[in-house]
């Protein structure tokens, strides 16, 4: 089991996301069981180029501090929306573990989760997607709330990914932890 972080940069994770403070505190409890249960956390960073509110040159490409990397977790980069696309190596690093099964956070729902999500159920990987660890914004065609609705309770769960509550996903990553240290 791995713990995939997706996009929680600076220059995207901030209070205009639906369910902005509960989806922080998910995450952040997320990743401290992965720690806490030596599950490994890598994060995926978007560099959307020079100029952007996502080069990876600006702090705004920094993940956001409250769930910062520790030193040693492995980051990916990418300039595309799914983390699964071959320039971010990780799905040959997960394939050469032999991991697959992955608990995947971020945001945003609607665009690199939902690419990241759909890209890993067709490469042959279990995705995991707990309940309010990732969000949106508004779009022009929906609100944020009902994008993570559409995608959590509708999409998703239907064909790519098994949609869990907090509580499953802390247990899976402690029973995961557990296995590890055998």
């Amino acid at each position: 089991m791995i713990l995939l972080v997706v996009d929680t940069q600076k220059g995207c994770f901030n209070e205009s996301l639906y369910a902005f403070e509960t989806v922080k505190n998910n995450i952040k409890k997320l990743i401290a069981v992965a720690r806490e249960n030596n599950v490994e956390v890598a994060y995926v960073q978007h560099d959307d180029g020079p100029g952007t509110d996502l080069d990876k040159l600006t702090d705004n490409y920094e993940v956001y501090e409250e769930f910062a990397p520790r030193a040693g977790e492995k980051r990916f980069e990418k300039n595309v929306n799914s983390a699964f696309h071959p320039m971010t190596g990780l799905t040959y690093y997960l394939n050469s573990k032999g991991e697959k099964d992955i608990i995947t956070i971020g945001v945003s729902t609607d665009y690199c989760m939902d690419a990241t999500i759909k890209s890993g159920f067709e490469r042959g990987f279990n995705i995991y997607v707990p309940a309010y660890t990732n969000s949106t914004y508004d779009n022009p065609y929906f609100d944020k709330e009902t994008a993570y609705k559409y995608f959590n309770e509708f999409m998703w769960g239907r064909r790519y990914a098994k949609i869990i509550t907090m509580e499953d996903a802390i247990q899976l990553l402690q029973e995961s932890g557990k296995g590890s240290q055998n």
